[in-house]
């Protein structure tokens, strides 16, 4: 009998259990993280700031904001790897309230060195556990890591032939393909092309956390009324409302556009899809188009 999630008597020690595993398993108590001479907060810190860009450096508020950090222990952090030559602080060019932080070359090479011995302590971690055991560990911590940072996933409009986008629209299609009774070939249905899913016609997005790519939704523009594609979240970011974030920001990129109707169509293994796009306030309307794997049709006008 699986336990009650609300009841506290039996999350808190689940909880507290598992971030006894993670913390043992990534290093966070070692006072020398990947042993390079520095405990796992000013690693992190030389993460974040690696990830702006590399000559003009990355505000000291967002990075603040990603690692949840207070001013002081922010401030403290910097210090340490200003001193170490690993980091530099300056005013923000345009603004000399903001502080602008970046690594300096011997910096970018410790992040590197830490990139180098993270992957490869991820690699043992695999090497300890079977594919079976591998597999479900990864789709643990996807959930995890999707949950806990759902207020940082970000949507933006991306190229549809980018290999993220691709990614996406892969893992979409093998989907289908396990759910539809008759499998799924994306050859014989009615698959946009790049062009018209490219401003100013249409445009695809991207949800993505931390770079990776979670979730996609593709309009593609036409003459009467543009169609909304590829509408697809990833399992492990399921539950957390992105999928009424991305028919939103489809609906603002439409309205950028200039369309004034939409139109999609989904089959009836996904009544998940159905019911998203009623409860969105789509409206259920006869057959538009001719694609084989098409059983309900729906419009909104906006």
């Amino acid at each position: 009998m699986t336990a009650d999630p609300d009841r506290a008597v039996d999350a808190l020690p689940r909880i507290r259990r598992f971030n006894r595993a993670v913390t043992t398993e990534i290093g966070a108590l070692d006072a020398s993280f990947l042993g390079r001479g520095r405990p796992l907060g000013e690693a992190r810190m030389i993460h974040a700031i690696g990830r702006g860009d590399p000559h003009t450096g990355r505000e000291v508020a967002e990075i603040r904001a990603e690692l949840r950090l207070d001013s002081g222990l922010a401030s403290r952090l910097l210090r340490a790897l200003e001193a170490e030559g690993l980091a530099e602080v300056r005013r923000h060019p345009s603004d000399g309230r903001r502080r602008v932080a970046r690594l300096t070359p011997a910096g970018q090479a410790e992040n590197a060195a830490y990139d180098r011995l993270s992957d490869r302590r991820a690699r043992a971690m695999i090497e300890r556990h079977g594919r079976r055991a591998t597999l479900a560990l990864l789709e643990a911590m996807d959930r995890v890591a999707c949950a806990l940072g759902s207020d940082r996933i970000e949507i933006a409009r991306v190229d549809p032939a980018s290999d993220p986008a691709r990614d996406c629209l892969e893992r979409y299609y093998d989907e289908l393909a396990r759910r539809f009774p008759k499998g799924f070939e994306v050859s014989l249905s009615r698959d946009p092309q790049a062009a018209e899913m490219r401003p100013p016609r249409g445009a695809f997005l991207l949800a993505t956390l931390d770079g990776l790519p979670l979730a996609c939704a593709g309009l593609k523009g036409g003459e009467a009324f543009a169609e909304v594609k590829r509408v697809w979240v990833a399992p492990a970011a399921r539950g957390l409302g992105l999928a009424s974030r991305l028919m939103e920001a489809v609906e603002t990129e439409a309205r950028r556009l200039g369309i004034a109707c939409l139109r999609l169509d989904t089959n009836r293994a996904l009544p998940e899809a159905a019911s998203l796009y009623r409860r969105l306030g789509w409206s259920e309307i006869a057959r538009f188009n001719e694609d084989p794997y098409a059983e309900l049709f729906f419009e909104k006008r906006l």
